[in-house]
């Protein structure tokens, strides 16, 4: 275990009832642990079994190698439960190519076409060199040939229509946008992707 992979967020964080709200790093899963606020989630093919910090310490260490403490070696968690918290956080999705792409469907908003990522563009409706924003309301994918033969025209001045109107997306459970990008196995009980 080095350091570094102490402070990587590797730690799938649950509620109470077992949705996953965050991610976090082992130095501050500990924290929880030790707080009494979460308990280890110890997980094996049969079952999935939530301990207290003072039953985690009397597991095997197992294949994470675990970190050094005082009286030996603790396993590292890669899943808490949180003894209080209920709750389920809303978020707004960041602006963005990403984002933008989601709320699309990936789909050029002037002709409809499923593009792959490589072929679209970020289109300002209202285009930037004549005071368009960065925002929800003025941005859409397009077909990266569309977009470069809009240029710096309005749609009706380019000849061209908008699928749907754009807006801002809805929140979403933060659960939707919590993704395994380190692949840990035991997260597989909880997230879908």
């Amino acid at each position: 275990m080095t350091l570094s992979t102490l402070h990587k967020k590797t730690v799938l964080v649950l509620n109470r009832h077992w949705l996953p709200v965050s991610t976090i790093t082992p130095a501050d899963a500990f924290c929880h642990m030790v707080a009494g606020t979460a308990n280890g989630l110890q997980i094996s093919p049969t079952e999935l079994r939530p301990l207290s910090w003072a039953d985690w310490l009397s597991l095997p260490v197992g294949e994470s190698g675990g970190i050094g403490v005082k009286n030996g070696r603790v396993r590292i968690p890669t899943v808490i439960v949180l003894r209080r918290f209920g709750g389920l956080p809303m978020c707004r999705p960041s602006f963005g190519f990403r984002a933008l792409w989601m709320r699309d469907g990936g789909r050029c908003q002037y002709s409809g076409r499923q593009l792959a990522a490589h072929e679209a563009d970020i289109d300002h409706i209202f285009p930037r060199s004549r005071g368009g924003r960065d925002s929800w309301e003025n941005c859409v994918i397009s077909d990266r040939n569309i977009n470069r033969k809009k240029g710096a025209k309005t749609p009706g001045e380019a000849k061209l229509r908008l699928i749907r109107k754009p807006c801002e997306p809805r929140p979403v459970p933060i659960t939707h946008t919590i993704e395994n990008t380190y692949e840990i196995n035991d997260w597989k009980h909880f997230i879908m992707k």
